[in-house]
């Protein structure tokens, strides 16, 4: 179980970071599986990280069409890696298996009464393949993920460090750090293959290091950088792993 970021009943943040860390390599993709997709080669027959990125885009329309929230996607996108990862399939499955990735997802992170019903999601989506099909595809999933569903995603270090940052700030400073701004940020990475491969730990750092970095109200900036080193030593994160 994932701890509570904010709110009312929320851990103290060095638990919250230490079960996020402690889950963190488990729920990667394998490097190994990664690089094989990065060099596989575009003939129809192999995987490509193209097809990936083409992929994670769909994912990405149908949670925008859903209204669906930002979990949901970037634990479709851990779990459509993580697969492709120690899977090796042809590109004409790989609607199917995003799609049972996706499906799954939804049904780990949304409301019940918002989950769509199978058939619904793969007429919208514009597929051919069953539901049946689908349904195969999810419990092959599953198993090779070994039921490990709720993973600690990128979005959970940023929303945990996002709330780290912002108790350290005075009112007036909380305002320039935008939570939206820097989620959309992180959606964009999930589209690109490159970023799979990254802690997702460090990548959420990352973001918000690059969102510090074109601040201009001089006035806040230094206050900012303040929280963000004090945030930066309790990760014990060099600057030059950010460069």
């Amino acid at each position: 179980m994932l701890p509570t970021v904010t709110g009312p009943g929320a851990l103290p943040f060095a638990v919250q970071l230490k079960a996020l860390t402690d889950q963190e390599f488990r729920y990667q993709p394998k490097l190994s599986g990664l690089r094989i997709i990065e060099t596989a080669h575009d003939n129809g027959l192999r995987m490509t990280a193209r097809l990936r990125e083409y992929e994670v885009k769909d994912l990405l329309s149908l949670t925008r069409f859903f209204g669906f929230s930002a979990e949901t996607f970037s634990l479709a996108v851990n779990l459509l890696d993580r697969f492709l990862a120690v899977m090796k399939i042809q590109p004409k499955h790989l609607s199917c298996v995003g799609l049972a990735c996706f499906y799954i997802a939804v049904k780990t992170s949304e409301e019940g009464k918002n989950v769509p019903m199978a058939n619904e999601l793969i007429r919208i989506s514009q597929n051919r393949f069953t539901v049946s099909d689908m349904m195969r595809m999810e419990k092959i999933i599953l198993e090779k993920l070994y039921w490990k569903v709720k993973a600690p995603t990128a979005l959970h270090f940023l929303r945990l460090f996002y709330s780290c940052i912002q108790d350290t700030l005075e009112d007036d400073c909380k305002e320039i750090l935008n939570i939206e701004r820097l989620e959309a940020q992180l959606k964009a990475c999930h589209c690109s293959f490159t970023f799979s491969k990254v802690k997702p730990s460090l990548l959420a750092l990352s973001l918000l290091a690059l969102e510090l970095q074109e601040q201009h109200d001089h006035e806040h900036v230094d206050k900012l950088l303040n929280a963000f080193k004090s945030l930066q030593q309790q990760l014990t994160v060099s600057v030059y792993c950010l460069v």
